[in-house]
């Protein structure tokens, strides 16, 4: 197995099982992250209907900075749409990643922006 097939692999490996234990219900939704080598994308998921609730991406916009910072006004911009949508907690979802860096950027903005989880 090549390395990054290795690599894609295990990630897999990681998300299924962190996916396995978290569901996101109608009273506290799932806030599910995503980082790609260029955008921050982040999204809250009602389990129970199959429905995204609120959504933010730096894709099409012209966010200027690190990824950090990019994940941090992500964090804001989730919290502040889930204030509109009447929702204050969640279970979050880091998607297999390890939670450091533009991850916990992340969560720790959502958490400044009025998010319980």
């Amino acid at each position: 197995m090549e390395r990054l097939e290795h690599k894609i692999h295990n990630l897999t490996l990681r998300k299924k099982r962190v996916r396995s234990k978290i569901v996101g219900s109608t009273t506290r939704p799932r806030l599910t992250v995503y980082i790609s080598n260029q955008h921050v994308t982040a999204q809250i998921v009602d389990d129970s209907k199959g429905k995204t609730l609120a959504y933010v991406t730096t894709a099409g916009s012209k966010a200027k900075g690190t990824m950090t910072e990019n994940a941090a006004i992500m964090g804001t911009e989730i919290a502040k749409k889930a204030k509109a949508a009447k929702i204050n907690q969640v279970v979050f979802d880091r998607n297999g990643r390890l939670y450091h860096g533009r991850i916990k950027a992340l969560a720790d903005a959502a958490r400044a922006g009025g998010l319980k989880f």
